[in-house]
């Protein structure tokens, strides 16, 4: 007669219990989250109808909609929200490449850390709007926009992430060299997967950045993006178009960082 499977014990009152407390938490956190939205919705809204605010310059959620549609139905939303999307996700992938190659190489030799820290010390610390003129000329229009969104991400990048990788505690280090690692297997094995918290931290960051790089560059320089968006609306006065593309960048936003959240949590689980 076989034996049978032992069974996973049931969880217990005290776990069930915590398990409840978790998800009436992470409602009323959702819960919360929607009442202020919808307060400042209501609040905008009631503002401008009764002119306490000059409905002119901020125009109105009511107001929005209509707007939203329209431009949605004639093209031109999709077209400038794909111009700005596609422009931040270039500058965002070219940052981050290159941030983490030059951490790296600054990680691999003391030597060339200590020549470069300076520079990128003064390059970060730089405003960066002031790059758009050169950038639209050795660029030009479209080019200029991902040089700022790169621009803008890089040095944080790489100061960031140079951060993570001196930070992996030495004891890690010192146990792969006992095993006979050699230096890139341990930058490989050790390092950069110890900083994953630190690299999605930089990523997290980057998202806003890169977006802000795009706008700026498409204030400046560019004939198309929700940059572009907003600032031919308020040079005519067309607020509704200008909030319709904040709106729409707001949107971006939220949708990119959850892509990221949902991201590094599935890779916390892995290397857990």
């Amino acid at each position: 007669m076989s034996a049978e499977a032992p069974h996973d014990p049931a969880p217990s009152a005290a776990y069930q219990r915590y398990l409840r407390q978790r998800k009436t938490r992470r409602i009323l956190i959702l819960a919360a989250q929607l009442f202020l939205l919808i307060a400042f919705l209501i609040a905008w809204e009631v503002l401008a109808r009764t002119h306490v605010v000059n409905p002119l310059l901020t125009s109105y959620p009511s107001a929005l909609w209509p707007t939203f549609l329209d431009l949605l139905a004639n093209g031109r939303l999709l077209h400038h929200t794909w111009s700005t999307f596609f422009a931040t996700l270039v500058g965002f992938v070219v940052s981050m490449v290159f941030g983490v190659l030059i951490a790296g190489a600054l990680w691999w030799s003391e030597t060339l850390y200590k020549v470069l820290d300076p520079f990128l010390v003064i390059a970060n610390a730089m405003p960066k709007i002031a790059f758009v003129p050169i950038f639209y000329i050795w660029l030009g229009s479209q080019y200029s926009v991902y040089g700022m969104a790169a621009a803008v991400a890089l040095f944080v990048t790489i100061i960031v992430m140079y951060s993570g990788f001196r930070g992996i505690d030495p004891n890690r280090i010192k146990l792969a060299r006992t095993f006979g690692a050699t230096r890139l297997q341990i930058f490989r094995l050790v390092i950069f997967p110890g900083s994953m918290p630190v690299l999605f931290a930089a990523i997290k960051m980057n998202i806003g950045l890169s977006l802000i790089g795009v706008i700026v560059g498409e204030f400046q320089s560019s004939n198309s993006g929700l940059g572009f968006l907003i600032i031919n609306g308020s040079q005519v006065f067309k607020l509704n178009i200008v909030m319709t593309a904040i709106v729409v960048l707001g949107i971006m936003s939220a949708l990119m960082y959850l892509v990221v959240a949902r991201t590094e949590a599935r890779v916390a689980r892995r290397y857990s």
